[in-house]
C-alpha cells in the first residue's frame, strides 16, 4: 500500500512539474492565437470564406487538428475582428487595421497603426507579366499539366492547390485558380515571406545603408562581452545565428510563441541566448528574420508608415505589384517570417525580378550580385539566403535535382506549399499557393510533375554541368 502511494505520488509531482516546464496553457494560447489570426486574415484580406480557412489552415492542419473539436471562433464582420478561444477558454482576438492587414489584439496594447499619406503610385518599371483576362495555357502537355495539379482527391491528404503561375521570359504563359478563387485575391504566403524580407534588406544594402558583414545592430547585444555582439546581418538572413529559439510549429516551441503570443515579436527573439556560436550552424527560424524586419523597420523610419512608404516606393510600385498587404505587429515591425498577402502574379512578378539578376526594365532594383548571394547555398544545406537553393549538397537538393529541377534552380517557400521557383537557364518562374496538409513536403511531387511538364512544353533543358551534388 505504502509503495502504491509513492508511485502515485511521483506521478503526481513529476505531472506538475511536466506542466510548469511545457506550459500546455502556451501551446493552447497558441492554437487560439493562430486560429484568430489566421482566419481574419484569409476572411478580410483574401476574401475567403472563414469556414473553408476553419477547415483547412486549422482543422486540418498537425498540432491544431487535435485541438480543433473544442476550437471556437465567431467572426464579427462589422468591427472586421476574430475571436478564438478552446472551449470558451484562453480567448484571443485578431482585428483588421486598414492597409496593415490582420494582427493579434492585445487588452493594453498601443498599437502602431501608422499609415504613409496616400499618392500615385509610380509607373512600373518591369513590362506587365499579363495582360488582365486569364492566360490559358495554349500547349497540350502544359494544359494536361495544370489539370493534373488541380486535380483533388475525396479524401485527406488534401492538396487544396489555390493558385499556379507560369512565366516564360517574362510573360505568364499559363495560370489557372481554383474555383471562387480570382487572379486579384491576395493569398496568405507564410515563410515566402522571408524572401521579402531579403530583398528590402538587399535595398538597403544597396543604398549603402548596411552591408550584410555589419554586425546587427540590436540594441540588446550591443555590448562586446556579449556572444551574441557577433551576431551578422548575414547570420540573421542564412540562420546561421546561433540563437536558441526552437522552431517546432508544436505551438511549445518559442518561435510560435513569438508569434501567437507576443506583441514585440523582435523584442522576444532579441532576448534569446546562443545554442551555438553565430556562423556555425544553420538552425532555421521565424526569429531571426523578425530581428531583420525590425532592422528594416528603424531604418526606414521606425514605425509602419516608413516601411510601407519604403517597401511601396522601392520593391513593390517598379515591380507592379499592386495587391501586397505586409502586416505588422503592435510595435510596427513587419511580420517578415511568415505575414505577406498577395496575388500569385505579384509573387511571379518578384520572381522575374530574381530571374532578371535583380533589374526591372533597365532600372536596378536588388544590389549587384544579390541573387548569386541568396542562391548560394549555406554551410553546404539547401537554405541559402531568404530562399532554398540547389547548390547545397544535402540530400533534399540531389533529391530535387534527380527529380527533374534543374541545379541553377532556387525558391521562396512556405509552410503548406507556398513556392515561387526561380529557373535562371530557362528563364522560367513557377508560382504554386496552396494549402496542402499532410503530404511529404506539401505534395513537392506535384510540383516535379509540373516543374518537368513546364520545361518539356518550352524545350527547355537543363544545364549541362547540373547533376547530383558531390
Amino acid at each position: 500500500m505504502m509503495r502504491r502511494w509513492i508511485v502515485r505520488a511521483v506521478l503526481v509531482v513529476a505531472a506538475v512539474a511536466a506542466t510548469l516546464v511545457y506550459r500546455p496553457d502556451k501551446a493552447i494560447r497558441v492554437g487560439t492565437g493562430l486560429t484568430a489570426k489566421m482566419i481574419c486574415s484569409q476572411t478580410f484580406v483574401s476574401g475567403f470564406d472563414p469556414k473553408e480557412v476553419f477547415e483547412q489552415s486549422i482543422a486540418a492542419n498537425p498540432g491544431t487538428d487535435i485541438l480543433a473539436p473544442l476550437l471556437r471562433y465567431t467572426v464579427d464582420r462589422e468591427k472586421r475582428q476574430v475571436d478564438a478561444s478552446l472551449a470558451g477558454l484562453f480567448y484571443a482576438r485578431a482585428v483588421e487595421r486598414k492597409g496593415l492587414g490582420c494582427a493579434l489584439k492585445y487588452d493594453d496594447d498601443a498599437w502602431d497603426e501608422s499609415l504613409p499619406p496616400e499618392t500615385p503610385p509610380e509607373p512600373a518599371a518591369l513590362p506587365d507579366i499579363a495582360a488582365d483576362a486569364l492566360v490559358e495555357a495554349q500547349d497540350p502537355t502544359l494544359r494536361a499539366a495544370l489539370d493534373a495539379f488541380f486535380v483533388e482527391p475525396a479524401e485527406a491528404p488534401h492538396r487544396w492547390v489555390k493558385a499556379a503561375v507560369i512565366v516564360k521570359d517574362g510573360r505568364v504563359i499559363a495560370e489557372r485558380y481554383a474555383p471562387g478563387i480570382g487572379k486579384d485575391a491576395p493569398i496568405f504566403s507564410y515563410s515566402m515571406s522571408k524572401s521579402i524580407t531579403s530583398s528590402l534588406l538587399a535595398i538597403l544594402v544597396r543604398e549603402g545603408k548596411f552591408k550584410t558583414s555589419d554586425l546587427a545592430p540590436v540594441a540588446e547585444w550591443s555590448d562586446p562581452k556579449d556572444p551574441r555582439h557577433a551576431i551578422t546581418i548575414d547570420n540573421l538572413l542564412r540562420m546561421t545565428s546561433g540563437l536558441a529559439i526552437a522552431q517546432t510549429g508544436s505551438g511549445f516551441d518559442p518561435a510560435s510563441r513569438m508569434l501567437y503570443t507576443e506583441r514585440d515579436m523582435a523584442g522576444f527573439a532579441q532576448k534569446a541566448a546562443l545554442a551555438n556560436a553565430p556562423g556555425t550552424a544553420m538552425d532555421y527560424s521565424d526569429a531571426s528574420t523578425l530581428l531583420l524586419s525590425r532592422i528594416i523597420r528603424d531604418a526606414t523610419g521606425g514605425n509602419s508608415a516608413g516601411l510601407l512608404a519604403f517597401a511601396r516606393r522601392e520593391l513593390f510600385e517598379p515591380l507592379g505589384m499592386k495587391s501586397v498587404v505586409l502586416e505588422t505587429d503592435a510595435t510596427g515591425t513587419y511580420v517578415g517570417a511568415t505575414n505577406t498577402l498577395a496575388t500569385a502574379r505579384d509573387w511571379a512578378r518578384l520572381g522575374v525580378l530574381y530571374d532578371n539578376d535583380g533589374v526591372a526594365g533597365g532600372r536596378r532594383i536588388l544590389p549587384q550580385g544579390w541573387v548569386k548571394y541568396v542562391s548560394a547555398s549555406t554551410l553546404g544545406t539547401s537554405y541559402g539566403a531568404g530562399f532554398w537553393t540547389n547548390a547545397g549538397k544535402d540530400d533534399f537538393a540531389n533529391g530535387r535535382i534527380a527529380n527533374g529541377m534543374p541545379c541553377d534552380a532556387f525558391f521562396a517557400s512556405g509552410n503548406l506549399g507556398q513556392r515561387v521557383y526561380i529557373i535562371p537557364s530557362s528563364h522560367i518562374v513557377i508560382v504554386r499557393l496552396a494549402v496542402t496538409q499532410k503530404h511529404p513536403d506539401f505534395d513537392i511531387a506535384g510540383d516535379y510533375r509540373l516543374i518537368n511538364a513546364v520545361l518539356k512544353s518550352t524545350g527547355s533543358t537543363a544545364p549541362a554541368s547540373c547533376s547530383i551534388n558531390p
